[in-house]
């Protein structure tokens, strides 16, 4: 397991207010080299981070679902659409199609693995983002992501360590 999952929470609430201003100020001056050092950051994270130790996303957190992963995912079930968007799926508050529960259905808590890689959903290939282009304009998604992914947190932590971008930044 994740050392810094059992305390996730916490630490990110601690930070929250530090990591809003921090967004800020990235926003209105964001380097050129932004998408650069995030990817460098995401890669060597993500090199010593086993996503199948925690699966923290999967057990608290749904994926949006686009019109593409719903039919991709139906066909690889042998589903209807209609029959899959209605046994699994609802729309949130922001009109995004989303899993009616959690942990995800499609979770073999067992092993934190996931019934439908192969077809998984594409806001699941792409978690937690912080290796995505144009980096800045996802600041919010970011922050709330560092409650739920240990390794998010420790890249946003180590990208303001790596880019100090002046004010107080605690540390």
């Amino acid at each position: 397991m994740d050392k810094d999952l059992e305390n996730l929470t916490e630490l990110a609430k601690e930070k929250l207010e530090e990591n809003k201003k921090y967004f800020q100020r990235l926003k209105r001056r964001t380097p050129k080299r932004l998408d650069l050092l995030m990817q460098e950051l995401h890669d060597k994270e993500f090199e010593k981070t086993d996503c199948l130790t925690c699966g923290n996303c999967c057990k608290t957190t749904s994926p949006i679902f686009t019109e593409k992963d719903i039919e991709r995912i139906s066909k690889h079930l042998k589903m209807k659409v209609r029959d899959f968007v209605s046994q699994y799926l609802e729309r949130d508050i922001d009109d995004f199609m989303v899993l009616k529960s959690s942990p995800c259905t499609f979770l073999d808590e067992r092993d934190n693995s996931c019934f439908i890689y192969k077809v998984r959903p594409k806001a699941c290939a792409e978690y937690p983002h912080t290796n995505r282009k144009k980096f800045a304009k996802i600041s919010d998604l970011t922050i709330k992501n560092t409650e739920v992914c240990p390794a998010t947190y420790r890249i946003v932590e180590e990208l303001k360590k790596r880019l100090p971008l002046g004010g107080s930044t605690k540390r």
